[in-house]
């Protein structure tokens, strides 16, 4: 008489139920659906920067007190670093007060300064033989 499990049973007991299962129905579809947003939001910045980013998924699982084990709670966090875009930077002066200033009060304001009508290109070209 053999002791061991017939290869049927023992490929139903081991059988991984399908992790996307898992999510879709952990905090009633609230972890799949934020990290279908959180995705989507990573990659449009992603492709907005040029930089890398990435999104971390936790999984706690604890047994609940006073049972067999075999029910548990489990909690879920979401933690994403998402590329910044780099804000413009602005040029300005420090005068002699502290203040800042978007000219330099050290140059000289050059007066008497007018417009110049640019020149028309020419219409007709030659050849050079």
């Amino acid at each position: 008489m053999s002791t061991t499990k017939p290869a049927a049973e023992e490929s139903k007991e081991r059988a991984a139920r399908p992790f996307a299962v898992f999510l879709q129905e952990q905090s009633g579809g609230q972890l799949h659906d934020e990290l279908s947003i959180r995705l989507h939001e990573l990659i449009e910045a992603v492709r907005e920067t040029g930089k890398a980013g990435a999104i971390a998924l936790k999984i706690d699982v604890k047994p609940i007190a006073g049972t067999d084990g075999r029910t548990v709670t489990v909690t879920d966090t979401v933690t994403s670093k998402v590329p910044k875009t780099e804000r413009p930077k602005s040029i300005f002066f420090v005068d002699d007060t502290g203040n800042l200033s978007r000219t330099d009060p050290r140059q000289p304001v050059i007066t008497g300064l007018r417009e110049v009508e640019p020149t028309p290109a020419p219409t007709q070209l030659r050849s050079a033989k």
